[in-house]
């Protein structure tokens, strides 16, 4: 096999990342563009003694899944790469790869097939980070820095491309430049619409200035100062006449699907026990220590190392009349030192990075012994991982769910429970 060679694959399996399995005389080749169980012509992109990878030309006559489905647009832009595949399956190729993940990483079976909740696939999208490549505005293709239009893709809402079309109008008309990035963050009904410009040089106040009256938008930030409200606000139904408001930074990390969100934080908070004293560590503003606190009458000690999420967080608590302990440090440093108010650790709750916990903030988890870990994950693989050994500890992984964060691409955020033996 050499790269730029024309062959017929047979695909057997979703991979991890997007691509599916196929087989040459043994050797696994990884295609874009293709279905499980159909026969393709790919060319290949790239060969190495382990893996080659290879991308879709055409599929065989009579060979096509009957969940293929029609393309607009360009199908590698950033946030497309399942695009191809009816939603239904989308769902059930996700099932499979989390499961795949547990088996041949994790080395366990699930105690079910994971049920995936879907979501609306048009307009989803709270927070986006574009890019600027001269005067075009838009996502990475995938695999290069080649920039390409959002609108195509229908993650983020008509109003929002607008207002990030009527945003670039205004850096061109007042001579802006050396933006690199624009952070988009927007609230549950788009009523808060902030930005935040990565810039490599310093601007005019003044146009700085003209770049916050642009239709649309509620706050600019940049490094050299903010305009407007920087903060988005969220009112979040807990179900049961509860709800919460959250305040978050435009830079914040937060989930960033609309539909699922209160899903998201209802079974999240709903795994935790009733009045337990809860570890919530990488917590972020407090998106599930403050629903904990308010729906489970949790006492919750909050742990984010970030400067700006925390800084959310200690705002937020304030809701929780006392029942949030907010504490801003890294989880490394924190979790061999802190406990719960009452020297107790019921349960746990960790949403790491893509990367997972460090040895050293998983060593510290475990040594407290928690009844409950509740392990949120954006990264199937190192989920795991982190689940093996938490097994090994004397854990039992009691349930598995999954909830479609971004449709129309591989990414899926896993709920893992697990109970000490």
């Amino acid at each position: 096999m050499n790269p730029g060679q024309l062959i017929a694959l047979s695909i057997e399996k979703p991979a991890a990342g997007g691509r599916m399995i196929a087989r040459v005389d043994g050797q696994i080749v990884l295609v874009s563009g293709a279905i499980p169980g159909e026969r393709v012509t790919a060319r290949l992109e790239k060969v190495s003694k382990s893996v080659a990878y290879a991308e879709t030309v055409s599929v065989l006559e009579g060979e096509a899944s009957p969940d293929r489905r029609a393309v607009s647009g360009d199908p590698l832009c950033g946030g497309c790469l399942y695009n191809h595949i009816a939603y239904a399956r989308q769902l059930e190729v996700k099932s499979q790869v989390i499961a795949d993940a547990f088996a041949r990483i994790g080395r366990m079976p699930l105690p079910s097939p994971v049920r995936v909740a879907a979501s609306p696939e048009d307009g989803y999208r709270m927070r986006a980070r574009l890019h600027v490549r001269g005067s075009r505005l838009g996502f990475f293709r995938e695999g290069t820095h080649d920039v390409c239009d959002a609108r195509q893709t229908r993650q983020l809402l008509p109003a929002s491309l607008d207002a990030l079309e009527g945003l670039m109008a205004n850096v061109r008309a007042h001579g802006v430049e050396g933006i690199h990035e624009i952070e988009l963050a927007e609230n549950l009904d788009a009523s808060d619409r902030a930005v935040a410009l990565d810039m490599a040089a310093a601007a005019d106040a003044r146009a700085l200035e003209g770049l916050a009256t642009t239709a649309g938008l509620t706050g600019l930030a940049t490094p050299y100062g903010v305009h407007g409200r920087v903060h988005v606000v969220d009112r979040l139904d807990l179900g049961d006449g509860r709800a919460i408001a959250l305040r978050r930074h435009v830079l914040a990390f937060f989930q960033g699907n609309r539909h699922l969100l209160a899903p998201l934080v209802t079974h999240v908070a709903g795994q935790v026990p009733e009045e337990a004293d809860l570890l919530d560590l990488y917590a972020g503003v407090g998106l599930f220590s403050i629903a904990a606190a308010v729906s489970r009458r949790a006492r919750v000690t909050a742990i984010e190392g970030d400067r700006v999420a925390a800084a959310d967080l200690e705002a937020n608590a304030t809701a929780a009349a006392g029942a949030v302990l907010p504490i801003h440090q890294s989880v490394e440093e924190a979790v061999g030192r802190v406990r719960p108010p009452t020297d107790r650790v019921g349960a746990v709750i960790v949403d790491p990075p893509r990367t997972g916990m460090s040895r050293e903030a998983l060593d510290g988890v475990l040594a407290l012994r928690p009844s409950r870990l509740i392990y949120v994950s954006c990264d199937v693989a190192t989920l795991a991982r982190d689940a093996r050994r938490i097994v090994d500890a004397g854990y039992v992984l009691s349930r598995a769910d999954a909830f479609d964060m971004f449709p129309n691409t591989p990414h899926v955020e896993t709920v893992v429970v697990f109970d000490r033996i």
